[in-house]
């Protein structure tokens, strides 16, 4: 599992130029708002052969959810203990920066939950687990710790283009804080693989969520949002086992919760295949305000034939 030893140094892809262009990424981004969703730009879709989806997967209307570590233009970073400290254990969230407009404040609630964690539980406390690509943790963002790395892999072309998080480092932190400053119905982490943070992901109560004006959802239903921050951890098979691995650790961690969802936009063909390859069905297909949605789900108790 990530050490906690302060002296310990976890590799960090640089974060890319602000300003990159647009372009087509794996992802799933926030369901009704902008961007993919769940697995959007990053998300790698399989675990061998086929395509595999941009960047991420984003929340909100769409889907959006870095560097390989070994290669030679990653970063030895000296990361402090509280890398693994989740809101509300370490320092505040910065003051400053500006809240995101209204869609956002209805999509992540109104008022400062720092360390209210009725609605989702207590992610920082889920502990590592043992993948089949390595040994994964989900890590509550710490925008002062973070903000650089996330906002690069935002303006990788594939990321950007679902999403739409591209521009100064800002624009992204002001997303993070929106959720980070809200009841607790979204949590941004960071995935960290064998010690490297290379994913990023947020966690909503879909049944909060503007996603529910669109779709039946039920009481305590659980969405994803991801990307795979590097092009070159793409198209290795990461995506669908880390879209298991978390789907698994929601199910665990959260035993009100019957169902895991993401919305990938239906023209991310291969972010909807790593969904289906990693245990989701796709349950509709949704016409949410900035995207068309493959509505995927997964079940606690898979459904009858």
């Amino acid at each position: 599992m990530p050490s906690t030893d302060p002296a310990t140094h976890l590799r960090q892809p640089p974060p890319a130029p602000p300003g990159v262009g647009s372009g087509t990424g794996v992802g799933s981004g926030p369901g009704t708002g902008r961007g993919g969703d769940g697995s959007g730009g990053g998300l790698d879709p399989g675990s061998g052969g086929g395509p595999e989806p941009g960047p991420g997967s984003r929340p909100g209307a769409g889907s959006r959810p870095g560097a390989d570590p070994d290669e030679d233009d990653t970063l030895d970073l000296h990361l402090p203990a509280e890398f693994l400290a989740g809101p509300g254990r370490g320092a505040p969230p910065p003051p400053g920066g500006t809240a995101r407009p209204p869609a956002d404040a209805d999509r992540f609630g109104a008022g400062n939950s720092a360390s209210g964690t009725e609605l989702l539980g207590d992610v920082a406390d889920w502990p590592p687990v043992d993948a089949a690509v390595g040994v994964f943790q989900l890590v509550p963002v710490r925008v002062e710790r973070d903000l650089a790395m996330i906002s690069g892999w935002m303006n990788e072309p594939g990321v950007a283009a679902y999403w739409e998080l591209a521009g100064p480092p800002e624009t992204t932190g002001d997303h993070l804080r929106a959720q980070i400053r809200g009841d607790g119905r979204s949590v941004p982490c960071l995935g960290v693989l064998d010690g490297t943070p290379m994913s990023y992901w947020e966690l909503y109560r879909a049944d909060l969520d503007p996603l529910a004006r669109h779709f039946p959802t039920r009481p305590h239903d659980t969405g994803v949002h991801l990307l795979i921050g590097s092009p070159s951890r793409r198209g290795r098979g990461l995506g669908t086992a880390l879209l298991r691995t978390v789907a698994d650790l929601v199910l665990t961690h959260r035993p009100v919760c019957h169902r895991v969802l993401a919305e990938p936009d239906v023209r991310n063909t291969a972010s909807v295949a790593a969904f289906l390859r990693a245990g989701f069905r796709l349950a509709a297909e949704v016409d949410l305000p900035d995207k068309r949605a493959a509505l995927v789900v997964r079940d606690r108790v898979p459904p009858p034939p």
